[in-house]
């Protein structure tokens, strides 16, 4: 595998995702089976984290912090983007395709993922799973939107973009980061529409 499957065009491109909008507030809370209500909660309480059941409206991977962040870096440098990514609790929750929990366990099997001392298989949360995910303010803590749902119906990858970069994290070597130019040293990317300038976010317009 050297490409990265499924890459849309550049005229599918979007604008970049700063904070979490209405729209993909909306797309979160339709993951569960009151999403009205769930919208309310938040509304009233904006910096309380939420749990949200798995299976319908996305699976997530989740995974360590630094394998995350490899395989996260990869998918914005070499491959399509990627859909909402979180950070909690020193793991990276990436969002993916209804279905990718079930299918991509058996697909890095297949690449002997695990064995020779590689990385640790990742979880993957699907249906009947559930996961916390950040609040919808901006609030000190260590489970924060790295990536910010933006769309009703967000891109969401599927278990082949996820292998490909699962496995080009896992056999590529990548030199400790440099504060000063990697952008994942402390990526943080305000849920609020008044981001940082000067924070360094990814352009989700890149996504392919």
């Amino acid at each position: 595998m050297t490409t990265a499957p499924g890459c849309p065009s550049p005229d599918t491109r979007t604008a970049p995702a700063t904070h979490v909008t209405p729209q993909g507030a909306a797309w979160l809370a339709s993951a569960s089976t009151r999403p009205q209500r769930t919208l309310a909660l938040w509304q009233a309480r904006p910096a309380s984290p939420a749990a949200l059941p798995c299976g319908t409206a996305f699976d997530v991977v989740n995974v360590p912090l630094v394998l995350g962040r490899r395989v996260l870096d990869l998918l914005w440098t070499e491959g399509p983007g990627s859909g909402p990514v979180a950070a909690h609790r020193g793991r990276l929750l990436l969002f993916a395709a209804p279905g990718t929990a079930q299918r991509l366990p058996a697909l890095l099997a297949w690449e002997e993922w695990g064995g020779c001392g590689s990385a640790p298989a990742p979880l993957c949360h699907g249906l009947g799973d559930a996961v916390t995910v950040p609040p919808l303010a901006a609030v000190p803590g260590t489970s924060r939107w790295l990536v910010a749902p933006d769309a009703r119906a967000p891109w969401l990858p599927g278990p082949e973009a996820l292998l490909w970069a699962f496995v080009r994290a896992a056999r590529t070597p990548r030199p400790e980061p440099d504060p000063r130019t990697d952008p994942l040293t402390d990526l943080r990317v305000s849920i609020f529409p008044s981001a940082d300038p000067d924070a360094n976010v990814y352009d989700v317009s890149r996504r392919r």
